[in-house]
């Protein structure tokens, strides 16, 4: 980023909250990743909208991040931006059943939020590793719920630089996917609709969903949680382990012993060992199965 540039961004966004050569392992639940040229954390709604004016009329590739936790970045970093919509940006307000919850919220946090409010319908969220703006984009799900199902509007910042609000009918939602990520829109809050239940019953389904989580997923290992998408009448992890690949490894990535769906860094591992395990994983049930894992994990960078 030329000189001119950053002086105006740092004018835009508070002082700490911009960071040269940030490494990206510190940011992706993967914890690998090399530097990004700018590294940056809004505050405040106005400061996006700010940063992503100033990346597009200089023409400086930018991107969102919110926990990382559906990312792949490269060995050598990302050219450019990122823009990090994280806990600064992560307010939770709560009127009866209508719940509004910044970008940056974690869902943990949010759906022990709503638990103390009394409020169920979001039990499903407690465990995914990410934020609600990045649940939004992809339509996030789990264990029979998904973010369609309680979503009524999303407010959001066009590429253009200008602030919409999305209803519910309009969001087109599907399996991973939304009108938002196909747009490259950037969620600034959402608002969600619960029912009233009881605190005790909804801690109790938490639990119950937590403790499935632990058993059955490789939660002691850095990863991006499910590696693939479920192809249509399988399921990935089948497949994988169908295949003969169970702890199959490309330096130090492995598939997970645990769960096939997997693909974890076992300590050490690099972004070019996960992205080629994660290729030839996807070869090898074509090869067999004739069916293509389509990954679910985002690649930002040089591969």
């Amino acid at each position: 980023m030329e000189q001119s540039a950053y002086h105006e961004l740092s004018g835009i966004v508070l002082k700490g909250r911009l960071l040269r050569d940030e490494l990206m392992s510190r940011h992706t639940t993967f914890r690998v990743g090399g530097p990004a040229d700018v590294f940056v954390m809004p505050g405040t709604f106005e400061e996006v909208k700010g940063t992503v004016n100033l990346c597009r009329a200089y023409k400086i590739p930018y991107y969102i991040v919110g926990n990382g936790s559906n990312l792949l970045v490269s060995d050598q970093g990302y050219r450019g931006v990122i823009i990090q919509i994280g806990k600064e940006l992560g307010g939770i307000r709560v009127e009866g059943e209508a719940v509004t919850v910044q970008a940056g919220a974690l869902l943990s946090v949010t759906a022990n939020h709503v638990m103390e409010e009394e409020l169920t319908g979001f039990e499903f969220a407690s465990g995914i590793p990410g934020t609600l703006g990045g649940a939004c984009v992809m339509n996030a799900g789990a264990y029979g719920g998904e973010m369609g199902d309680v979503l009524t509007e999303i407010t959001a910042l066009t590429p253009e630089g200008e602030v919409i609000r999305i209803a519910r009918a309009q969001m087109e939602l599907g399996y991973r996917t939304s009108i938002i990520a196909r747009k490259g829109y950037v969620v600034l809050e959402a608002n969600m609709r619960l029912k009233k239940g009881d605190r005790q019953e909804i801690r109790a389904k938490m639990e119950e969903l937590k403790e499935k989580r632990v058993s059955k997923q490789p939660l002691e290992y850095p990863s991006a949680g499910s590696t693939f998408k479920r192809p249509e009448g399988y399921f990935a992890g089948k497949l994988i382990q169908d295949a003969g690949l169970r702890g199959f490894a490309v330096g130090k990535a492995q598939v997970s012993e645990k769960h096939c769906g997997f693909v974890i860094n076992k300590g050490g591992a690099t972004a070019k060992d996960i992205s080629e395990l994660m290729a030839r994983v996807s070869q090898t049930v074509e090869e067999k199965f004739g069916v293509r894992l389509e990954p679910e994990v985002k690649k930002l960078g040089e591969f």
